[in-house]
């Protein structure tokens, strides 16, 4: 359990509920005074859906419900779940019961889905909303973002260079920094267009967090004619500084 915590980036004050969150009910069946992970499963899947909800809401604002649906539905499925369990060796903490131990029950999809449900629901309970909010996007946002950008998804930073090319005559330019360390980076986008800034955006990599600043720029100018972004700047069309 301590490898796991170390995994999630987050040390349990209560470890009984993390624990808990990974007794499988055959384990149960062999223990009677312990408790499944069931109830813990039922509210880690709300405590998931709404995080990576939230995210979605926030960081793709120009998408129609029916995209971001399908979006969540991409993400939020047991196949996932059980991939991102085997990835942080979710499965070696399992207790099981001796019969689906043996069974192989440490790589079975669902018993690694509603163990991670779990989990997430034991780190709400233990941390509070922020920090689980914080370790559902360490385990899914590059899959979110991934998945919006998949095909169909539009691409802001191509869209909002046609939008400046045809505005300006001159490419956006973007200003990019990066914070934490190596293993849970956070890039920061800026985006100016002819020299004044018109989107920030924010990401695991440098190309999400471009692509974030990209769409905020390209709604900015869909929503300001030509005439209202020039008397902004007010240079007439000509920026002062280097697009």
């Amino acid at each position: 359990m301590s490898d796991l915590s170390v995994e999630l980036g987050f040390e349990f004050r209560d470890p009984e509920l993390l624990a808990l969150a990974l007794s499988h009910r055959s384990y149960c069946a062999e223990h009677s005074a312990v408790e499944s992970n069931e109830r813990l499963e039922f509210l880690g899947d709300a405590v998931l859906g709404l995080v990576v909800t939230d995210y979605m809401y926030r960081r793709y604002p120009l998408l129609p419900e029916g995209e971001l649906a399908k979006i969540r539905a991409s993400v939020v499925n047991a196949e996932v779940l059980a991939e991102v369990a085997v990835e942080i060796d979710l499965g070696s903490a399992l207790r099981l019961g001796k019969g689906e131990d043996a069974s192989g029950g440490r790589a079975k999809t669902s018993i690694l889905c509603d163990a991670l449900e779990a989990v997430i629901a034991a780190v709400y309970l233990d941390g509070g909303w922020e920090t689980a909010e914080r370790v559902v996007l360490a385990l899914f946002e590059a899959r979110i973002d991934e998945s919006a950008e998949g095909p169909g998804e539009r691409d802001y930073k191509s869209l909002l260079q046609e939008l400046a090319a045809r505005r300006y005559e001159r490419l956006p330019r973007y200003q990019v920094r990066d914070e934490g360390p190596d293993h849970a980076k956070q890039f920061f986008a800026t985006v100016l267009v002819g020299g004044v800034e018109r989107g920030v955006g924010e990401g695991r990599s440098k190309k999400h967090a471009e692509q974030a600043a990209a769409a905020a720029a390209w709604a900015w100018l869909r929503n300001h004619d030509t005439a209202d972004v020039v008397g902004t700047n007010g240079l007439g069309g000509q920026d002062a500084g280097v697009a």
